[in-house]
């Protein structure tokens, strides 16, 4: 048993996994696993750097994750990095600053490396279950890529695109720094279709349409996965291993697509930092069923923290 740190830094969010790992087993006990919004992919897609706030708001979640790191005595961290520190010109400020905070460099991955590490961390609770087919098709709808992975007990194909609840939000809702509240008809047809482009080029790949159990990952799915749920408060517990149909998908984000700002705030289960790009990251999700021909996504809130802790035990 080897107890180790597993960091994510997103587009959207930054988590952190503490864990006792048993590789021998294939057990993962956390310790604690937290999360943050802090956007740092603010701007990215428009300016190609980083902001200085967004660098900020990442720091100060650093600085929390590392006091908690001490607390619980972890012995080895791995910090991932993924789309928007990959995008920016200014990268470098963003790794000086969480080696200075943490000790350890940010491994900025690529598409397929966080692909990979989706796929292992969403799927080992799955393997040998008959109430799931196989192959799975992991979908990781972060704030600025998308990563499809297909596979049995490995990989098969995988590929990343650059279509996200953040990136399509700042896109094509975002005017004179303000979101479109709710979104017109036109912007939400140039989303449809900037995601079909995407998920023509993830076909290009992946063979969508394999897919015997899609497997759905990370903030925008489990939110809608907690509003189909009727929850009055989020519940990791609840929400893992969920199965949402897809007329619920299709039901939830046309309500999302209607609604106001102050409408999408009173939901009980939405984290304050997804209330302005939860529309698109749910319009993501929904044409990704409709693609792959899906009647249900089965929820993970087992993902790339998961994979990234079960490597940082094989490094320590």
């Amino acid at each position: 048993m080897k107890r180790v740190a597993a960091i994510d830094c997103g587009t959207n969010s930054i988590r952190l996994l503490v864990a006792d790992v048993d590789l021998e087993a294939g057990e993962i006990k956390d310790l604690d696993r937290r999360m943050e919004i802090v956007r740092l992919g603010q701007g990215v897609d428009r300016t190609g750097r980083l902001a200085p706030e967004a660098l900020e708001r990442t720091f100060a979640a650093c600085r929390q994750y590392a006091a908690v790191i001490k607390e619980l005595g972890a012995e080895h961290i791995r910090f991932v990095a993924t789309s928007a520190s990959r995008d920016a010109e200014n990268r470098e400020d963003f790794v000086r600053g969480v080696v200075d905070i943490l000790g350890v460099e940010p491994e900025v991955i690529t598409g397929d490396q966080e692909a990979e590490f989706s796929f292992t961390g969403a799927t080992r609770e799955l393997v040998g279950r008959a109430d799931v087919a196989q192959p799975y098709l992991v979908v990781d709808i972060g704030g600025g890529s998308t990563e499809f992975v297909l596979g049995d007990g490995s990989v098969r194909a995988a590929r990343s695109v650059d279509v996200g609840c953040v990136r399509m939000t700042e896109r094509h809702l975002l005017r004179d720094g303000a979101i479109s509240d709710p979104p017109t008809p036109a912007q939400i047809t140039a989303i449809k279709a900037d995601i079909a482009e995407a998920l023509d080029r993830a076909e290009e790949t992946v063979p969508l349409s394999e897919a015997g159990t899609l497997v759905g990952l990370a903030g925008s799915v489990t939110t809608v996965a907690a509003i189909a749920l009727g929850l009055s408060s989020y519940d990791w517990e609840v929400i893992h291993h969920s199965r949402v149909s897809l007329a619920k998908v299709q039901e939830i984000t046309g309500n999302l697509l209607t609604s106001t700002h102050a409408e999408r705030a009173a939901i009980p289960v939405m984290h304050p930092g997804r209330v302005d790009v939860i529309a698109a990251g749910a319009l993501v999700l929904l044409s990704i069923m409709e693609r792959t021909g899906a009647e249900e996504v089965i929820v993970s809130e087992h993902d790339i923290l998961d994979g990234i802790a079960c490597k940082a035990a094989e490094e320590a």
